[in-house]
């Protein structure tokens, strides 16, 4: 994804290999140190870095040289990086699954060898040569990788493997070949090959379900990719139909769709007609009928009908991409607990090499009566391993990312589209909720909702269709709700001819019908024809109170109809606001329409404060002003008049079928346009804060407690020390614990 800032370019690239959030501090560190490149974050489980830089001054594949110096890489592939990316980590996986089973099956009788069988003479040597290939080739990854950090003079977890395995293994070894060294010390020469095996299976397999895990997180947006076809049936200029991949149509294609299929891209229907599942866009599982004219969007379902389509929008620029660009922005975006994180991981590492070092010179400066079996440097040796193995920072580096993606997935599933990570933080903070008024909490479109006779009328049929005549030619926005109303009588335009026709701005419209002259418009314009409007003057006052425009209906001599029309609130906009202020949020109804109308809206949901006649500028004013009282602010609309306050918010939600700048500016979008998940969205937030929370106090907590002990501050009072392989172990499980507890959120109820 490439978005133009200025003379600089802001693109996200799949990276590879990065094992640790560690790894990811550095990838960010080498990419923000390369001339040219003024910015760049790294999301360690999303796997990405977006990086903005000049174009002039760097290229991409100088980004990518720098990256792969650090032993990593940069999928810089215009064509379908995405696509690259996953199959370099399906690729990766089945070797990680490889190593494991294999670093496993070694490692067993490692252990039963060191276990049971220890005074056996041949126990070492067959220990050395089961745990040699477990430690130096299906564990080589990580003294590769801790080699290319070193040379940058940086480290990260691969570095404690490397060192907690390698000195673990050597030092073994030493006492396999020369064990005359200790016999004649007096000292007994251990070895410790089942630490260093089990250390690299232990790592391998808490790698292993993290990659498994990781990658169900990200299964909304695998789901979301695969609903485009990849290939079409493209017309062609002969009339022909060829089948050609969907990254070959070009805008003005025609396309011949067929039952079952998926819409390959967003266009109109040309010819022919059909239902089409659009559930994914709107959440509604009823289809919707599509004729000629009507728009369509990539991903969603054909039903039974077929027919051509004409592409509007290609690649990149379809809703689908949209969609897909969305919640890959949000999951590679840090929330502000995520930069501390991130900031703590950079240093952690050199702190625990520290650490481990202290270690080592306690315990041998502790002398040789305070080590267990008398050897104080053998001791030492061996503490100095275990806080190495203990200290991996895997929990740590996944407590903020996992939970966000997760939770990213699961507002996705609900048809809540987070675009930062920032605003999934704040939203549980949230005490004000700002509301639009039109397509917000109202429909959006204009319908009739009553439709009164004025006396008896037996010739109704032909009234109608006179209406739909004389509304079918006028401008007027309500005069498709009348349109459509008397459409669904049964009356079509067309059925009576109008002879004459004329449209009175600002009043309504004439037109005659069989020498007969009807009028429709406002009372104005009926007291400018002499119409006596009072008989129906009580019904229209009840009407206006509701909130509703009163249009009349009228022939040469009297008034025919009343016809109410009201922009409808939705049926679930006030259990929303219910549910908001049941929490303890206050709600404001902020909209430009006049204030009757907002009055009788406000009554209707339960809004207890609201402003009329509201500027565009007085929208971002009122958000600021409640910003002012220490308020956090929520603002939901759907407009191009609501951009500013949505800029102003602290967490802004914009209404999926609105406009597009309102999409743009919004942290969040509502797929369906219900308010039912404005509850929804601040709910998720709130558990995915405390998912965060839990992870990040049992990462620290573990750090906290698990590397005093694996250095043996419980020695002199308990006489216990924590053996390298329990330590792997525990490493291993911690990060595992982790990515469980966020993957809970999963099965969150909404």
């Amino acid at each position: 994804m490439t978005q133009l800032i200025g003379t600089e370019v802001r693109k996200t690239y799949p990276v590879l290999e990065m094992s640790c959030a560690a790894c990811a501090v550095s990838v960010e560190s080498i990419l923000k140190h390369t001339p040219g490149v003024s910015n760049a974050t790294v999301n360690y489980a999303n796997q990405s870095a977006s990086v903005q830089f000049n174009p002039r001054t760097v290229s991409q594949e100088a980004l990518q040289q720098a990256v792969r110096s650090m032993g990593y890489d940069l999928v810089i592939d215009d064509e379908d990086p995405l696509q690259i990316q996953q199959e370099a980590q399906q690729r990766q996986y089945e070797q990680l699954k490889a190593r494991t089973i294999g670093a496993i099956a070694l490692s067993v009788p490692v252990v039963i060898l060191g276990m049971f069988f220890m005074d056996w003479a041949y126990t070492p040597w067959i220990s050395l040569l089961l745990s040699a290939p477990v430690v130096f080739w299906l564990g080589r990854s990580y003294f590769i990788n801790a080699w290319k950090q070193g040379r940058h003079g940086r480290a990260n977890m691969d570095t404690l493997v490397a060192l907690s395995t390698g000195i673990a293994f050597l030092f073994s070894a030493f006492n396999t070949v020369y064990p005359q060294f200790w016999h004649h010390r007096g000292q007994m020469p251990h070895v410790y090959y089942e630490a260093a095996a089990v250390v690299v299976a232990f790592i391998s397999l808490g790698k292993l379900l993290e990659e498994r895990a990781k990658s169900n997180t990200s299964s909304a947006i695998r789901q979301l990719m695969n609903r485009q076809p990849k290939t079409v049936h493209r017309l062609e200029s002969d009339g022909t139909e060829r089948e050609v991949p969907v990254t070959d149509v070009q805008v003005g294609d025609w396309l011949s769709v067929r039952p079952g299929e998926q819409i390959p891209v967003d266009g109109l229907v040309e010819t022919g007609e059909s239902y089409v599942d659009e559930s994914m866009i709107s959440g509604e599982p009823v289809p919707v009928a599509k004729t000629a004219g009507a728009a369509l969007f990539a991903g969603t379902i054909n039903q039974k009908g077929s027919f051509r389509m004409r592409a509007t929008k290609v690649g990149n620029d379809t809703m689908l991409a949209h969609i897909v660009r969305m919640v890959q922005e949000a999951q590679g975006s840090k929330a502000p607990v995520q930069q501390l994180v991130d900031k703590i991981a950079g240093v952690f590492v050199p702190v625990v090499m520290g650490i481990a070092l202290l270690t080592f010179a306690v315990w041998l400066l502790a002398g040789d009566a305070h080590a267990p079996g008398g050897n104080a440097f053998a001791q030492a040796l061996l503490t100095s391993v275990t806080v190495l193995v203990i200290a991996c920072p895997c929990a740590l580096g996944l407590a903020t990312p996992t939970a966000i993606m997760v939770g990213i997935g699961k507002g996705a599933e609900h048809n809540i589209l987070i675009k930062d990570a920032e605003s999934l933080e704040l939203g549980q903070r949230v005490d004000a909720v700002v509301l639009d008024k039109t397509g917000t909490i109202t429909q959006g479109k204009p319908v009739v909702t009553d439709f009164v006779w004025l006396g008896h009328r037996p010739d109704v049929d032909h009234l109608n269709a006179v209406l739909a005549s004389l509304e079918a030619q006028s401008e007027h926005p309500l005069a498709e709700a009348v349109v459509e109303h008397v459409k669904e009588a049964g009356v079509r335009p067309g059925a009576v001819v109008l002879t004459q026709f004329e449209s009175l701005t600002g009043r309504g419209a004439k037109g005659t019908v069989e020498g007969e002259t009807y009028w429709i418009g406002n009372d104005r314009l009926m007291r400018e024809q002499g119409l006596n409007t009072s008989t129906a003057e009580g019904q229209a006052a009840q009407l206006r109170q509701q909130a509703k425009t009163v249009v009349y209906f009228a022939d040469q001599t009297q008034l025919l109809a009343l016809i109410a029309i009201a922009d409808p609130i939705k049926p679930t906009s006030a259990a929303a606001i219910r549910t908001l202020q049941q929490r303890g949020i206050s709600v404001h109804l902020l909209t430009g329409d006049n204030p009757e109308t907002a009055a009788a809206v406000a009554q209707a949901v339960g809004i207890n404060e609201f402003t009329a006649e509201a500027m565009p500028n007085d929208k971002g004013q009122f958000i600021k002003a409640l910003q002012a009282q220490g308020k956090v602010v929520a603002m939901v609309g759907d407009g191009i008049n609501d951009a500013q306050a949505l800029a102003q918010a602290d967490v802004s939600l914009a209404m999926g079928k609105g406009s597009d700048i309102a999409m743009d500016v919004a942290k969040m979008t509502l797929l369906t346009s219900d308010l039912n998940s404005v509850p929804k969205a601040l709910l998720l937030s709130k558990r995915t804060v405390q998912t965060i929370r839990q992870n990040l106090f049992w990462a620290f907590v573990y750090n906290l407690i698990g590397i005093p002990i694996a250095a043996g501050v419980l020695y002199p009072a308990f006489g216990f020390l924590l053996n390298p392989m329990m330590a792997g172990a525990a490493m291993a499980l911690s990060s595992v614990s982790v990515v469980t507890n966020s993957l809970r959120l999963r099965s969150l109820r909404l």
